[in-house]
């Protein structure tokens, strides 16, 4: 199988997700930011495309009431 190749933004950006999963946290646009030392605003375009790339998958938020935005989940890669 190939690797997909990924801009280093894209690449911070995977990685802080697939860390967030790994501890066991919820894989938020603010959480994912925070742990990318980027802004939300600078993970936009990184996670549309890791998610294009079917890297990334959007989750929304699964409890009525607490919606702290879409998660996003990590798939594994090949």
């Amino acid at each position: 199988m190939q690797q997909v190749p990924l801009s280093e933004l894209e690449e911070r950006v995977y990685e802080a997700v697939y860390a967030l999963e790994a501890r066991g946290q919820v894989p938020y646009p603010g959480v994912i930011a925070e742990e990318s030392g980027l802004t939300e605003e600078e993970i936009a375009a990184p996670l549309r495309m890791l998610s294009e790339k079917n890297l990334l998958h959007r989750e929304d938020s699964p409890m009525a009431g607490l919606d702290f935005g879409p998660r996003w989940c990590a798939r594994q890669m090949a």
